[in-house]
């Protein structure tokens, strides 16, 4: 069995290649498109526009997200136990004290945000502090402060920017093809062969931004459950927490595709699709199969 350090290093690592591959993603299919317009300016405009969406999404994402789901903060004096749960585990990662926000919602589940540990949040919706126990609360936490600890805000907010970019990028390009924005493919062979490289692009590039966010949103979990793991020296308090979330029905009622992966637990999923993933299904899940995080978790050797 590795160590936990092995597979947390063995993680970042293919995450950062997943990464890497994004950005390279995003050049490609600015370079393609120019070179089909004929306009060099595209592909300027796709990296520096990309990059600007990254540092907006990184210094106002943590708003945003409270806001669309009405979290309400929390002090000691409104929930003395919550508070106290996430200073210890914080003290214990050597962690600054995050933010807590409670959320409106009855399904059980949490997420972290923030643009670094200095300014990071923890949220907790109302089902997740009625339905579990003390030991499967700190293992959640412990969890989302995983992220915290290993800066997953920053990765995931650039993440899904890029993959809202190419999205957006390609269904300009679409939309010019139809309405015959582009060069003439009648100039030379080259530059229909460009053009028809170009359409392939704008709707593959989507489908494999998508994939890429979603493995790289999987590995990060992974990532936390074992970080969580590590802070609180009990594995079995998170693997019961997940398997608690993931036999609860409540649907969550603020629940939409661009904040999915934030969550401790897929908000989309029901009961039916935990018990049993079938492979297909797998490769679009923005969490990994609740099946397979506590195999791993109770695997460990803490």
């Amino acid at each position: 069995m590795p160590s936990l350090y092995t597979q947390k290093s063995e993680s970042i690592r293919k995450t950062w290649i997943l990464f890497t591959a994004f950005l390279i993603i995003v050049i490609g299919v600015g370079w393609v498109f120019s070179q089909a317009y004929g306009n060099p300016g595209i592909l300027y405009f796709a990296v520096i526009f990309s990059v600007f969406m990254s540092f907006f999404s990184y210094w106002y994402s943590d708003k945003l997200v409270l806001k669309m789901y009405r979290a309400k903060p929390v002090e000691m004096k409104d929930n003395p136990e919550l508070y106290r749960i996430v200073e210890n585990l914080t003290i214990t990662a050597g962690l600054p004290m995050p933010r807590i926000y409670v959320v409106p919602e009855q399904a059980p589940n949490a997420f972290a945000t923030g643009r670094d540990p200095k300014h990071a949040v923890v949220a907790v919706t109302e089902g997740l502090l009625q339905r579990l126990d003390r030991t499967e609360l700190e293992g959640v936490l412990a969890h989302e402060l995983g992220h915290i600890g290993n800066r997953d805000m920053l990765l995931g907010t650039v993440v899904v920017v890029l993959v809202g970019f190419i999205s957006i990028l390609a269904d300009i390009f679409m939309r010019s093809a139809l309405w015959g924005g582009m060069r003439n493919s009648d100039d030379n062979r080259a530059g229909g062969i460009m053009i028809l490289i170009a359409i392939a692009f704008s709707i593959l590039a989507p489908i494999a931004a998508i994939l890429i966010q979603l493995a790289i949103s999987r590995r990060r979990e992974f990532l936390a459950d074992s970080t969580g793991a590590l802070l609180t020296r009990y594995p079995e308090g998170l693997a019961k927490a997940l398997e608690k979330i993931s036999h609860d029905p409540t649907p969550m009622r603020r629940a939409t595709s661009t904040t999915a992966h934030l969550w401790f637990d897929d908000p989309f999923e029901s009961e039916g699709q935990k018990k049993k993933t079938p492979w297909y299904h797998k490769a679009f899940m923005t969490h990994p199969p609740v099946e397979e995080r506590v195999k791993v978790l109770r695997s460990l050797n803490i």
